[in-house]
């Protein structure tokens, strides 16, 4: 069906504000938060809850839908079309009450991803994308040029708790060579809302290095639709799909920084080896 990509947009976009809506009324009500891996790895009861409005949502449009959701795991059928649902990127954010988190929503078919939406509650901004555009609430988003790296801002959420135990001296070096390089580095909490803004042309760049599929399954569709460039690294042989990759780089058009590519050259060769 020639306009499935776009059907799979407007789907998205409404079940990322549909869970956008109640996490704008909770934000910053009491909260029951609990951990995951460690104290890095936050969820709370909205987390869950956010999860539980957007998939019976999109069940209801199609059961044979698969729906791989942060919180929930692999839930619905086995057909071609892969849901990847983020209730709350940047959790830790939400639970301090800072507001800067998405809903993020992506979706694949047949393992390429074709649509996605990702949502901020508190602005009240929707991107999405589908296999012809990006939009910033319902207009055709282009990204501007990238700025040169003496005017430009980087987003990153490096380095990690993981970067910093396993060599914390070089992960602090390169993080001083970035701000040195950058006119601004700034680290956010939330890639998938960070990709947002690439795309919408507010950062320059931008660099994760320990992402999972939810996180940029809609982002990184988003910033190439809208014109940017995102660039999958330490992707798998073999893997289709760029949101599969654990980390990535997300550029404006134009953008050239010697420093962001050193380092993405380095960065790779120690997790390559590792």
């Amino acid at each position: 069906m020639s306009d499935l990509p776009s059907f799979l947009r407007t789907t998205a976009e409404e079940a990322a504000v549909l869970a956008g809506e109640y996490l704008q009324k909770v934000f910053r009500g009491q909260m029951d938060i609990d951990y995951k891996r460690d104290r890095h790895d936050l969820v709370t009861e909205h987390d869950r809850a956010a999860e539980e409005l957007i998939v019976p949502f999109l069940l209801e449009r199609d059961p044979s839908w698969r729906i791989i959701g942060e919180e929930g795991g692999a839930l619905g059928g086995d057909g071609p079309v892969t849901w990847y649902v983020d209730p709350i990127d940047g959790t830790s954010n939400f639970a301090q009450g800072l507001a800067f988190f998405c809903v993020s929503i992506g979706v694949a078919v047949d393992g390429e991803l074709v649509a996605g939406a990702i949502f901020d509650p508190i602005a009240r901004r929707l991107f999405s994308a589908d296999h012809e555009h990006a939009y910033l609430d319902g207009e055709i988003l282009r990204t501007p040029q990238a700025q040169p790296a003496a005017a430009a801002t980087m987003i990153t959420g490096y380095p990690t708790a993981r970067d910093l135990e396993a060599d914390r001296e070089t992960a602090l070096g390169h993080f001083g060579d970035l701000a040195e390089a950058f006119s601004s580095l700034r680290r956010t909490g939330s890639g998938a809302l960070t990709l947002a803004h690439v795309a919408a042309g507010w950062v320059d760049c931008a660099f994760g290095g320990s992402v999972n599929p939810w996180d940029v399954a809609a982002g990184a569709l988003i910033v190439q639709r809208a014109g940017g460039s995102y660039e999958p690294l330490l992707l798998e042989a073999g893997v289709v799909g760029e949101h599969l990759a654990p980390a990535f780089v997300a550029q404006g058009p134009g953008a050239q920084y010697p420093a962001l590519d050193h380092f993405v050259e380095q960065f790779t060769r120690v997790r390559v080896s590792s």
